[in-house]
């Protein structure tokens, strides 16, 4: 049987070299679907396509506008190719009008030194951490398994500032799925926001811009199979009716996976 994930994120290559998608009811947000599926969606219109080089290094989607339930086409554009990196353009279509514009950098990875700066924290395993009771009961969060341990969502939406907005949680497929890095970009997106932890007040929020770094590379994901992810994101500034978010994402056995930075729009 397919997978939620990989039935939501199919594409399907057109003459014209486009892709034909389709939004997901398995992935409703409040307005329109969760962003982390359409920024899977986008990505895999590069993942998929003939012309890639290497595997997916940075990628950058800005949501110009929430997709309607329905049809889109997403344009993938190989700007310039090097020895080593390629540099993709993208945009989703819908209605004739663009929804989400999107840059991506693939690259071929070589064996070089490394090790990871930004250590995986100290936090209690997943199996001795309960699951999340305190969230909203939107379609795309019933595809995710969540115990929070830090900066959950609150039980009481008082207002009061608390002092941080940081959260950590561990996360992974409800249905059992190996990683990639579509599912990896749309984890990225997975953290309620910002705003909602420091300061409990519901208002209007939508992410503007959305930055994913892949650290592993698909033999690291592959490794890293169907376990958990942990997950920490925090703000640095809200200000002016933005904040940001930065994140990381770490596997099981704590290499560090991916990190993250987004800008978010809401309104006081």
């Amino acid at each position: 049987m397919t997978h939620p994930f990989d039935k939501a994120i199919a594409l399907v290559r057109q003459g014209d070299g486009s892709f034909a998608g389709h939004t997901s009811p398995a992935y409703a947000n409040m307005v329109g679907p969760f962003g982390g599926i359409m920024a899977a969606q986008t990505l895999n219109a590069v993942v998929q396509h003939p012309d890639r080089l290497g595997e997916p290094l940075s990628f950058t989607v800005n949501f110009a506008a929430a997709l309607a339930d329905g049809p889109f086409s997403i344009l993938a554009k190989a700007a310039r190719t090097n020895r080593s990196t390629q540099h993709w353009v993208v945009e989703v279509v819908q209605d004739g009008q663009t929804a989400l514009t999107a840059t991506v950098i693939t690259a071929v990875r070589r064996q070089t030194w490394g090790l990871d700066e930004a250590p995986m924290p100290q936090v209690s395993a997943p199996a001795n951490t309960p699951r999340m009771l305190h969230v909203p009961p939107l379609e795309w969060v019933k595809r995710y398994e969540l115990r929070g341990i830090t900066g959950n969502l609150p039980g009481v939406w008082d207002g009061l500032d608390i002092g941080h907005s940081l959260s950590q949680l561990w996360l992974r497929e409800l249905e059992p799925r190996p990683l990639d890095f579509c599912a990896l970009a749309a984890m990225a997106d997975v953290f309620f926001p910002r705003v909602y932890v420091r300061r409990p007040r519901r208002v209007p929020i939508g992410t503007v811009s959305m930055t994913v770094y892949f650290h592993a590379n698909a033999a690291a994901l592959l490794q890293a199979g169907d376990g958990y992810v942990l997950a920490q994101a925090q703000a640095q500034a809200f200000r002016n009716g933005f904040f940001d978010q930065t994140a990381q994402l770490w596997g099981e056995a704590g290499m560090l996976l991916a990190t993250s930075h987004q800008m978010v729009y809401f309104k006081a």
